[in-house]
């Protein structure tokens, strides 16, 4: 990588990494990511960012036009690909010319119909049951060299930590909610029945047990029936 691009990836990566400390949503951030690799890598004509979830849901995600969102339609119609296998097993995947592809015959002769030649896809490192990866498409063969995958690589782990910073987020906020709600119902039982705070959760926690059913449930069920006695 020559000095010039060194530096050119350097303050793409330090912009960043100043937009995810900020206020801004994984969405933004994301397609922050996907048009970085489009500017920094030559052969990168459509960007986009596939996660697999649970069962096998595809998500496309932060796309810089409407291609990536057709190819992830694909891969997920054949169950095959090059972004399905960078997200679920491989780091790195590059193709240099999908007309001569034979992983993914079915994909391949789709991908080649929609003009697309090329294709490197990286892995995300995201969550336990979540795949994903960064994958980026040419329209000319060849398009995409050793450079490049380091260059995607590091784009890769910006997206990866966007995509965890927004699931620590939500499993953050979840626990604040259960915890106020369940805190609720403490001081409501409190009131109700004149116990203390360790009597009023051990009262909360037998009714779970009980009925097999969440703390938090139950908890929701007494702030639902406040006003009943």
């Amino acid at each position: 990588m020559s000095e010039a691009m060194t530096r050119d990836l350097a303050q793409r990566m330090a912009d960043l990494a100043r937009s995810m400390a900020g206020p801004r949503g994984v969405d933004e951030i994301l397609d922050g990511v996907t048009a970085t690799a489009r500017d920094l890598m030559p052969g990168a004509d459509a960007v986009g960012v596939l996660l697999i979830g649970r069962g096998g849901r595809f998500e496309s995600l932060a796309a810089t036009s409407e291609l990536p969102h057709r190819l992830d339609e694909l891969q997920m119609r054949y169950g095959e690909g090059p972004c399905v296998q960078a997200a679920l097993d491989e780091l790195i995947v590059r193709t240099d010319d999908f007309r001569a592809e034979r992983r993914w015959p079915k994909y391949a002769t789709a991908a080649v119909e929609l003009g697309v030649r090329s294709g490197l896809s990286v892995k995300l490192y995201t969550a336990e049951r979540t795949a994903g990866a960064l994958n980026m498409f040419g329209f000319r063969p060849c398009a995409f060299t050793a450079e490049d995958e380091r260059t995607g690589a590091v784009l890769a782990a910006h997206a990866a930590a966007a995509i965890l910073a927004s699931q620590h987020g939500e499993q953050l906020q979840s626990a604040l909610t259960s915890r106020d709600r369940i805190g609720q119902a403490k001081g409501i039982i409190m009131e109700r029945y004149g116990v203390d705070e360790v009597r009023a959760f051990e009262m909360l926690r037998r009714l779970s047990q009980d009925g097999n059913a969440k703390l938090t449930d139950i908890a929701q069920r007494v702030i639902d029936t406040r006003g009943q006695g």
